[in-house]
């Protein structure tokens, strides 16, 4: 969601990058603890095609299931729709392993009869977060947010309050259709507004909006330089940065008329690929990314939300952003992603024609 793609496909629409990344041929996660090779000891190995994001909690995690267990991981990371692409392309010959993907692609693998049900225990994570017919389930939560440079309390801005004259030039958003988080900011506004009324304050806020832009991650440096004011972005990402660059941006979401604040999930979800060649090493490793111990280590570690129930509200640990204490007080709307799916190419250019973009 932080780099741009072309919304030519749908596969691609809500991706967070274009391409299958240049470098990402199967490699063993390991390596960079000290691993040499795509097998461990054991000869085992499980491979695992995610969407990018989260890799280093993916190393430590990777290494820590393979001292426990012996059994290496390779990684192959992309955007969302391109590992569902790829493992499409690859069902004559299987190489994935566990798909871990964004919705609504998550929900286009199953209906294209990619993944199967794994068996692992997913009583942790509530019904809402997971397959009723148990072919993917949520590893990690992030969310839909807002950033704003310190010259403006963001604490008080409402959705109204954009469209005011004193962020004509200041305000930019990813562009829906070419940026995962923009796409998500026209889901957000359909679910407070309806679908005519999100087109009808987009069309309004284009006064203000510097212009389009296929990148979110790049929003970030303009808002904590004052070039702008406000931009859009999701919990880890603007987490991340302000803990690792030291940004002074504020994440915030704007609040409706009546003082509610709201957001809509985007979800990494994990799936088991249908003909995985490695599947008691592949249940056993989304098994381990489901535990208790390796869940209490997104907060601290990736600045996401564990999937599991009992873990979300757990108290921050050490210094630093928390996403917890960011989501407190936000209402967390649901989101029909198989609607989403089927719809998404009418109401993108249903957007286009509202904001003349």
């Amino acid at each position: 969601m932080r780099t741009s793609y072309k919304p030519v496909k749908l596969a691609r629409t809500l991706a967070r990058t274009t391409l299958l990344v240049a470098t990402a041929t199967a490699v063993a996660a390991t390596a960079a603890c000290g691993g040499t090779g795509t097998e461990s000891a054991s000869g085992k190995t499980v491979t695992v095609y995610s969407a990018d994001g989260v890799g280093p909690w993916y190393q430590t995690q990777f290494a820590a299931f393979q001292k426990e267990t012996g059994i290496a991981v390779n990684l192959v990371e992309a955007g969302s729709g391109e590992v569902v692409n790829r493992v499409d392309k690859e069902q004559a010959n299987p190489q994935a392993d566990v798909v871990v993907t964004l919705p609504p692609f998550i929900q286009k693998a199953k209906a294209s009869g990619l993944l199967q049900d794994s068996g692992v225990d997913t009583s942790a994570v509530p019904a809402a977060d997971k397959d009723p017919e148990g072919k993917f389930v949520t590893l990690a939560n992030n969310y839909l947010c807002f950033i704003a440079n310190p010259s403006v309390d963001a604490s008080a801005l409402k959705w109204d309050d954009l469209l005011k004259p004193e962020f004509k030039g200041k305000l930019q958003y990813s562009t829906p259709g070419q940026a995962g988080d923009g796409t998500a900011v026209l889901i957000l506004l359909q679910k407070l507004l309806g679908k005519q009324g999100a087109l009808d304050y987009l069309n309004k806020l284009q006064a203000n909006n510097v212009g389009p832009s296929s990148s979110t991650g790049k929003l970030q440096a303009k808002v904590d330089k004052g070039e702008l004011t406000v931009a859009n972005g999701d919990v880890q990402m603007n987490l991340t940065t302000i803990k690792d660059k030291g940004s002074k941006f504020n994440v915030f979401f704007p609040a409706t008329a009546d003082g509610k604040k709201s957001t809509v999930a985007v979800p990494y979800v994990m799936g088991l690929a249908k003909g995985a060649p490695h599947k008691p090493e592949a249940t056993k490793l989304m098994t381990f990314l489901l535990s208790a111990e390796a869940q209490k280590t997104l907060g601290p570690d990736a600045f996401a939300v564990p999937a599991r129930a009992e873990l979300r509200d757990a108290p921050a640990t050490g210094s630093g952003p928390s996403p917890s204490a960011a989501l407190k007080g936000v209402e967390l709307l649901p989101v029909d992603w198989n609607k989403v799916l089927t719809d998404l190419d009418g109401d993108l250019a249903a957007y286009q024609k509202a904001t003349g973009s």
